[in-house]
């Protein structure tokens, strides 16, 4: 890869409300130590990217109110390098947001998109995918993704069905032929058994000149707002160019504004230890267990007759659980949090009864 034209966008403005009671509104759960690592889910992203691209050429896009999360986390990075947005718009946004600052800089710039809160457990495989899609997307000029072999079939995952694409720099990229959303059950077992079929990453790799040509033949109006105020778009301190951006253009995903419409679209069949931690089952799956199948997080949990728990304390409460399967228990300062892991797709439900009774209170 050309590291002096290699550039590295995260994507942190995610609420995480999955994770809630210890992923807030105020501290989503991408600036946490969810894996008692000693380094955030951010500040691990940040790390995985430094040997692909010089520090000065990683831009954080985030929501304003964590701008200042994203310094303390990262203060490697310049005032420039964090892009605040002034409101949720989805990706769309945010990565036209990124392709205006990166072009007034390097006009042949390769951009390596990609979420913050994801855990990736081989780097090595991880850089050497990264590079197989960067040498696809520049010389076919077309926009990448990382597709990861599916190990079950995971309702809570976007799929990609690929097909043998023609002309491709490696044996590992393959041609895009379907985008599908989070599939029932029988559908999600159908796609694995068909053996054509990967998990979407949501990470991406495309050319600027390739992404931009994206922007302005599929999402036009949008590429025009940014286009209209490119000159103030990267001046220190100027937020009115961004604010007027944001309060006019659509609040539209990346995946379904550009990549299900194009035609130019390829995977590379991935496989290094990804999971996009969206729930506390998906982090269970992660974290060493006891011989009961126990996960747990925090000094002072004390397990008697319980199997198959993810527990996670990191209030310094004593917690004694007995009698427990299968259950997701979360202890912080101001909430508590028992609930079958079965059932963990309710918890965005609670989050938002919870809004609407309380406002932000304990959210």
């Amino acid at each position: 890869m050309n590291h002096e034209h290699t550039w590295c966008v995260i994507m942190a403005g995610g609420v995480g409300s999955r994770f809630w009671p210890m992923s807030r509104t105020t501290y989503p759960k991408q600036f946490l130590d969810f894996l008692g690592l000693g380094r955030t889910l951010l500040q691990q992203t940040y790390d995985r990217f430094l040997p692909i691209c010089s520090k000065d050429r990683i831009l954080v896009v985030t929501n304003a109110r964590y701008a200042g999360i994203v310094r303390e986390q990262l203060p490697d990075l310049q005032p420039w390098q964090i892009l605040e947005e002034p409101q949720r718009k989805n990706t769309a946004p945010c990565v036209a947001f990124a392709n205006a600052l990166i072009g007034a800089r390097d006009p042949g710039a390769v951009i390596v998109v990609a979420p913050s809160d994801h855990l990736v457990l081989k780097d090595e495989a991880f850089h050497e995918t990264i590079a197989i899609a960067a040498k696809q997307a520049v010389e076919e000029d077309c926009l990448v993704t990382l597709g990861i072999m599916p190990s079950r079939p995971d309702t809570g995952y976007g799929y990609i069905q690929f097909t043998e694409g023609p002309g491709t720099a490696h044996p590992r990229v393959k041609a895009v032929r379907t985008f599908t959303e989070k599939p029932d059950h029988a559908t999600a077992q159908r796609f694995i058994e068909s053996g054509d079929f990967l998990w979407n990453a949501g990470i991406f790799i495309w050319s600027l000149k390739s992404i931009n040509a994206s922007f302005k033949r599929h999402l036009p109006a949008m590429q025009a707002l940014f286009d209209a105020h490119a000159g103030a778009l990267g001046k220190a301190g100027d937020k009115s160019a961004i604010e007027l951006i944001y309060a006019e253009c659509a609040s539209e995903s990346i995946d379904y504004g550009i990549l299900e419409k194009a035609s130019n679209v390829r995977t590379v069949v991935s496989e290094f230890g990804w999971s996009d931690l969206g729930t506390w089952g998906s982090l269970y799956t992660h974290l060493p267990k006891d011989a009961q199948g126990n996960a747990s997080i925090g000094s002072a949990v004390k397990l008697h007759d319980c199997s198959g728990n993810v527990v996670h304390a990191n209030d310094g409460r004593l917690l004694v659980l007995q009698g427990l399967d299968d259950f997701i228990v979360v202890s912080t300062a101001d909430a508590l949090l028992v609930c079958r892991k079965r059932d963990e797709q309710q918890i965005k439900q609670f989050v938002n009864e919870l809004t609407a009774e309380s406002g932000e209170r304990y959210i």
